[in-house]
């Protein structure tokens, strides 16, 4: 059984290493190197203090996968606007906990008050996430061409978005 849960701090060892997959496997992120463990700590902490989630999925006692929202840009202006983020742990991908999560997110998300929820999804060639963001009503808003080098490719964006209100 899947539980989804707020993050706890016994939960970012295994937050960074599910997203230390990531960077230095996939074009999911354009990270180039795996934040630490205080770092994910930092995240955490500042997230809480703006009134953002940050959610994990804990099979069998285990983290696995993880979801947050953030504001999507500095500015104060952008404030009613977050940017969410979805990793699964290595073998836990096509079961469902990530619609688990995005799905807890979401109603997270429209609960702390935001107006709009965008995802930026690293168009590498695997459709999951778009078709994830999809089935929650997140439509494309945009793409960014060849804004991302990693792995020796250039990499597009694309820019997807729902309304909350």
């Amino acid at each position: 059984m899947t539980v989804i849960r707020p993050v706890a701090p016994a939960d970012l060892p295994a937050v960074a290493a599910i997203y230390a997959h990531y960077v230095t496997t996939s074009v999911a992120t354009f990270e180039e190197t795996p934040p630490d463990v205080a770092e994910w700590r930092a995240k955490a902490e500042g997230l809480a203090r703006a009134g953002c989630p940050f959610l994990v999925a804990e099979e069998d006692g285990e983290v696995a996968g993880y979801s947050f929202a953030g504001q999507y840009r500095p500015r104060p202006a952008y404030r009613h606007t977050l940017e969410d983020s979805v990793y699964l742990a290595p073998g836990r991908t096509g079961r469902g906990i990530g619609r688990l999560l995005l799905g807890e997110l979401v109603a997270a998300a429209r609960a702390a008050g935001a107006r709009q929820l965008v995802a930026v999804i690293a168009d590498g060639g695997d459709p999951a996430s778009r078709r994830l963001h999809a089935a929650f009503g997140f439509e494309e808003a945009g793409r960014l061409r060849e804004v991302g080098f990693k792995h020796g490719r250039w990499i597009d964006t694309v820019l997807m978005q729902l309304t909350l209100r």
